[in-house]
């Protein structure tokens, strides 16, 4: 299984039989056709139709929250809790939301029930994509082997509350995310790596 961070929250992971996508955003023109596309939700910067339309071939599933398929008119709708198995891939749907992170008092930028984030096993292995959320009590006990985790603030989680949501999961080893195009930097990815009690691996893009 190889993982690569295509900058923001996207990442792609290939198999040997599948290549998968998470949030694709400003991608690259001709990137390798997707099997499974998952949208954590309906912002521009996680469901880019034009981003989409790159990969998306006749066999392409994609995978989001409900206001995710409604917009895009097709594709599979997984709520929190809910799993469902793509070829030998299961995919489990986690709350994402903000706790503190206001756009104005009591409107949060990412409400709970909106968006999600997405556990996947693949190969032995568990990996999480939180999605755009903050350190909240649905990521707690979930023991990833690998986190993709927010560190930028503003909208996510900061450095230091990542260190706190990969302690309270119980993670093994996190790549942090949410860097580097809408907000933060790699700063933002070296103090997190700084403070965190596991491993920590800081990829660079590919561009």
């Amino acid at each position: 299984m190889k993982i690569e961070w295509l900058g923001h929250d996207a990442f792609r992971i290939t198999t040997d039989q599948k290549v998968i996508y998470i949030d694709p955003y400003q991608l690259k023109k001709h990137e390798p056709k997707a099997d499974l596309i998952l949208v954590s939700h309906a912002h521009f910067d996680h469901l880019s139709k034009e981003d989409l339309d790159k990969l998306v071939k006749d066999s392409t599933v994609i995978v989001g929250p409900k206001a995710v398929v409604s917009e895009l008119g097709r594709g599979v709708a997984l709520a929190p809790g809910e799993s469902k198995e793509f070829d030998g891939i299961r995919v489990t749907a986690v709350h994402a939301y903000n706790v503190n992170k206001f756009s104005s008092p009591g409107n949060p930028f990412h409400p709970k029930g909106e968006g999600v984030g997405y556990v996947l096993e693949i190969e032995g292995q568990k990996l999480y994509h939180t999605g755009d959320s903050d350190h909240i009590p649905e990521m707690e006990g979930l023991e990833p082997d690998i986190v993709f985790v927010p560190v930028s603030g503003t909208y996510v989680m900061t450095a230091e509350e990542a260190v706190q949501a990969v302690k309270a999961m119980r993670a093994k080893k996190a790549i942090p995310m949410h860097y580097g195009a809408i907000v933060g930097s790699e700063d933002d990815a070296r103090k997190f790596a700084s403070l965190a009690d596991i491993e920590v691996e800081i990829m660079q893009k590919v561009e």
